[in-house]
Parts: C-alpha cells; sequence; structure tokens
C-alpha cells in the first residue's frame, strides 16, 4: 500500500511538472491591456465613423430598367445624405430622399464596404395616360399616382379621355371627374397585358358607361370599374373571336357583335 501511495504521489508530481505555468497579470498589466484595447476600438471608430478613410465614394443603382430615370438623377436626389463616411449615411433618410422621385415606387438602400452606397429602385409603370387640358399626357399608374407628364403618351397604355353624357354631367356632384378618371384607371389597371397592348383609348361617357377602343378599331364597353378582374377575363376569351363590338358590361352574359 505504501509503494502504492508512494506511485501516486510521484505521478501526480510528475502531471504537475508538465503542465504549463500559468500566466498571471499584475494590476498594472491589465490596466495596459486594457487601456490599449480602449485606444485600438476607439482608433478604428474614428476611421470607421469621422475619418475620409471610409467616406463614400460611389452610388450604385440598380432598377433603372425603364430608360426614363437615370442614375444622376438618383444620385442628386440623395443630396448630403451621400456624402462623408459610409457608416454615418441615414439609411432612412436616404430612402426618404429618392422616395421623393416621381418615378421611384419603393427604394431600397443599403451600405457596400468599403466606399459604396447602394440603392435598388422600382419605377412605378404606366397603366394609361390622361389628356390634359395643356395637350400633354400624365401617366398614371395602378395606384392612381401621376408621375410624369410628357408631350406623348407612352405606349402599350390607353390614353383616358371624359366625354361625359348629359346624365353624367348632372350628376357630376355626386361623381365628380376625378372619380370618373379613377375608374377609368381601375380598369387599365385591370387589363391583361396582352389586351392592354391593343389599347388605344379609354373613354368615360359616365360611371356605369366606359369603353375601350381597340387599336384593331373594335369597341368594348366595358360599364362601370366594378368586377373588372372577372370582366378582364370574359374579355380575354371573348377576344378569340374577331368582331367589332364586345360587351363585358354584364361578365355573366357578354355579347360579341359585327
Amino acid at each position: 500500500m505504501a509503494e502504492q501511495d508512494d506511485e501516486e504521489e510521484f505521478g501526480a508530481e510528475e502531471a504537475d511538472e508538465a503542465r504549463p505555468p500559468r500566466l498571471r497579470l499584475s494590476r498594472r498589466g491589465v490596466a495596459v491591456l486594457v487601456a490599449l484595447g480602449a485606444l485600438l476600438a476607439g482608433g478604428l471608430g474614428w476611421t470607421v465613423f469621422f475619418s475620409a478613410a471610409l467616406d463614400v465614394r460611389r452610388v450604385a443603382v440598380q432598377g433603372l430598367d425603364s430608360g426614363q430615370l437615370t442614375s444622376g438623377e438618383v444620385e442628386r436626389a440623395l443630396g448630403a445624405t451621400a456624402r462623408g463616411p459610409l457608416a454615418r449615411v441615414d439609411l432612412d433618410e436616404a430612402r426618404a430622399e429618392v422616395a421623393k422621385v416621381p418615378r421611384v415606387a419603393e427604394v431600397e438602400v443599403w451600405r457596400g464596404w468599403p466606399h459604396t452606397l447602394r440603392v435598388k429602385v422600382t419605377e412605378r409603370r404606366p397603366v394609361a395616360a390622361v389628356k390634359a387640358d395643356d395637350g400633354r399626357f400624365v401617366q398614371v399608374d395602378a395606384q392612381g399616382v401621376e408621375f410624369a407628364t410628357e408631350p406623348q403618351p407612352p405606349s402599350g397604355v390607353p390614353v383616358v379621355a371624359l366625354q361625359l353624357s348629359g346624365p353624367a354631367q348632372d350628376a357630376i356632384q355626386v361623381v365628380d371627374r376625378p372619380a370618373l378618371v379613377r375608374s377609368a384607371i381601375t380598369v387599365a389597371a385591370g387589363l391583361p397585358p396582352a389586351v392592354a397592348k391593343q389599347a388605344g383609348s379609354l373613354t368615360v361617357y359616365s360611371y356605369d358607361d366606359i369603353r375601350l377602343q381597340l387599336a384593331s378599331g373594335a369597341t368594348v364597353r366595358w360599364g362601370s370599374a366594378e368586377q373588372t378582374a372577372r370582366k378582364a377575363g370574359v374579355l380575354t376569351a371573348l377576344l378569340a373571336r374577331k368582331a367589332a363590338n364586345y360587351d363585358v358590361s354584364a361578365p355573366d352574359a357578354p355579347a360579341v357583335s359585327g
């Protein structure tokens, strides 16, 4: 038993000798390390947030596929928000500034280290053009937002016109002109792309008498803007037959003539 105890004690001594010595720092050493860490963190923070080393040097804009909005317009909208250290750019403010551009529907902004501010825009798409009093055409998107005015209407969308009937003019206090235009926009936004490309004009005679003129010369009697999705589906099926007149004002009982 004594020999066994001696062997165990000898083994413990060998283990102690094999174990590396522990590194122990004095209070002064700890203080020095803490000071060095703070100095390093402070230097890094100053470099990132205050020095010119990581300034914004480039604005990269994505989503400009219509040819109507340029990266220069987006950069000008950003203005001073795209200057100085990249880390200090207020992304919310940058988004808000770009969102003020009429053609921009949605915008995302993020940092592209070390020197790039990245912007992704979704442009508004016209679903109709409304002829203004000065003869120019106001482009309107599916949400009814007017975002551009041009001398000519964009291709592939109908031109909205009001030719109010007598009763409609008498009821203008109940259903005013802006409401009638909105009804036409609702119809235009609901047209399938294949039909929208054929659309020449969208004329409002009254709240429940909206008519679509196709490039072929055919007329589509739409009725009101109610059940637009249903009417669009019915019209798509009817267009398989060549005719001069299509009536989807009552989508459950459509008619074709001429």
